[in-house]
């Protein structure tokens, strides 16, 4: 048996625990314990490669040492001593057989802590896969979740014109309002051309009474500056008389 393979294959397995019991929080139980986590695993992996499972009675592989040495020991001699050979070869295996079965335990136990690890790495990668899974459907469910609001706004936008729809009037009072109203801009469109038109009218009348008024003005006017002129002519001819009249008056009278 290849004792050198099964002595790595302990170690290799004694790391893993040791990770294992990390992992777990082992730091955290370390107060409980009279050895600190390196001085533990140290102890172990000793007791691993000694085989000493307690700390009383001599080792296994120094045990197993011992006997293969009486053993080697006895068959160099050259007496006649097959029986004696005999007896400590049984020995020899014996302890053998005694010093193989743990290390047999130890490589079921290798065995098993590695198919537990490859059993943990399938769960780690499913819960890996659950996790990733649960973030796409959060996200999913985000999205649906926006939408839903959008969805939701728009239905109460909806609502809210739906009820200022409802509180106007039906359909036909506000046609009938409506050509009430046409027939009123009719009437006052009628009536405001009617007021343009005799506004147009009252322009050109007003023109025509300012012309109007204008040649009258101008008539009396010169009416005026003619009746002006005919009293100043009607006054300097009544100046001239009496001057005609005072200078005869002063002449002297001729006697006969």
């Amino acid at each position: 048996m290849d004792y050198k393979a099964i002595l790595s294959e302990e170690l290799v397995a004694l790391e893993m625990s040791a990770k294992v019991r990390k992992a777990v929080g082992r730091e955290e139980m370390a107060a409980n314990y009279a050895f600190s986590p390196q001085d533990d695993d140290a102890i172990i992996k000793h007791r691993l490669l000694t085989r000493t499972t307690t700390t009383r009675g001599e080792p296994p592989l120094k045990k197993l040492n011992k006997k293969f040495i009486t053993f080697t020991l006895e068959v160099e001699k050259d007496l006649d001593n097959y029986n004696e050979c005999e007896k400590f070869h049984k020995n020899f295996l014996q302890e053998l057989a005694t010093f193989e079965m743990p290390l047999i335990k130890s490589k079921a136990v290798v065995d098993a802590n590695i198919r537990e690890k490859e059993s943990f790495n399938e769960l780690q990668e499913e819960i890996h896969g659950q996790i990733l899974q649960a973030r796409a459907d959060i996200e999913d469910l985000k999205k649906q979740l926006e939408e839903s609001k959008i969805e939701r706004q728009h239905k109460e936008e909806c609502e809210a014109i739906r009820k200022l729809i409802a509180l106007q009037p039906p359909r036909s009072e506000t046609q009938q309002t409506i050509s009430n109203l046409e027939k009123e801009i009719a009437a006052l469109e009628a009536e405001n051309a009617a007021g343009v038109r005799l506004l147009d009218l009252r322009k050109k009348q007003f023109s025509l009474l300012l012309h109007v008024v204008d040649e009258l003005q101008n008539t009396v006017e010169e009416e005026q500056k003619s009746l002006m002129d005919e009293l100043r002519t009607v006054a300097e001819e009544q100046k001239s008389s009496i001057d005609e009249a005072g200078a005869r008056g002063s002449e002297p009278m001729s006697v006969d």
